[in-house]
């Protein structure tokens, strides 16, 4: 059973190669990349990858687009910040090697942030479904974050993929800031724009505090550090901004607190 490897990138000379040598060994590896002005591309073609440039679809989109280019009998989606681990490589080699079995597996994720392994607080084992059979996986689109869907039976794998997610602090705060617009959207969509003065101290104070308080203290973030304290914090910083651009956003200026 052959394996394919496909990625997204746009800019990420600073992580695609540790991507792309952790999955040396698999039969194809496909970079799409959506308007790059780093290295990325040269890195990609030095390393041997089948690259493509598109335009840029959506997450959801540009990943099934990727998809749809792999030959292979398997297919594993990377983020280009993933590295696959030693021991989920063998793992992924002994799944792929029988036609029996199910059609995906879901795979830890260990999150680095500020160079630490978050290990505790809800952000370990993290799984996410990235390994599949050709045909029967595909992405579906989401406003903040989009999900793999999978038909038939789906399973856990060994090992771990690792995620160096935010190695600076200013780098994470802006992302946070990004995803609180996009997900001020689905709010106003789906019509969660705290409409009255209790309902906006809920979502924009009470919520991302509670959310704090059971993550740090109850499920045990507090035990990775500074480094714990910061990810929780601003976290849940995220949810109040949120829900404070829904608000601002669908507020009437000459009416006042809605």
């Amino acid at each position: 059973m052959s394996l394919s490897v496909v990625i997204i990138t746009k800019n990420e000379e600073a992580n695609l190669g540790r991507t792309l040598d952790s999955v040396s060994w698999a039969d194809e590896r496909i970079v799409v990349d959506s308007g790059s002005t780093d290295r990325t591309l040269e890195i990609a073609r030095a390393q041997g990858a089948k690259v493509f440039e598109e335009a840029w679809k959506g997450y959801a989109g540009q990943k099934n687009s990727a998809i749809g280019k792999a030959s292979g009998d398997w297919i594993l989606s990377l983020d280009a910040d993933e590295e696959v681990s030693p021991e989920l490589a063998e793992c992924v080699r002994k799944a792929i090697s029988s036609n029996q079995g199910p059609n995906g597996y879901f795979i830890s994720r260990r999150n680095f942030f500020l160079g630490r392994w978050i290990r505790h607080g809800g952000f370990y084992p993290d799984r996410k479904l990235r390994l599949f059979r050709r045909g029967t996986g595909q992405f579906i689109e989401r406003d903040v974050h989009e999900t793999m869907r999978v038909e038939g039976t789906t399973a856990v794998l060994n090992g771990d993929l690792i995620h160096h997610a935010y190695p600076t602090l200013s780098g994470y705060i802006d992302t946070m800031n990004r995803y609180s617009s996009l997900g001020a959207q689905v709010a106003l969509k789906n019509g969660r724009t705290s409409r009255s003065f209790f309902a906006f101290l809920v979502n924009v104070y009470y919520r991302p505090a509670f959310n704090l308080t059971w993550n740090y203290l109850f499920r045990g973030g507090f035990l990775d550090g500074r480094e714990g304290f910061l990810l929780h914090l601003y976290h849940n910083v995220y949810v109040s901004w949120k829900y404070a651009k829904a608000w601002e956003a669908s507020r009437d200026l000459t009416s006042g607190w809605r």
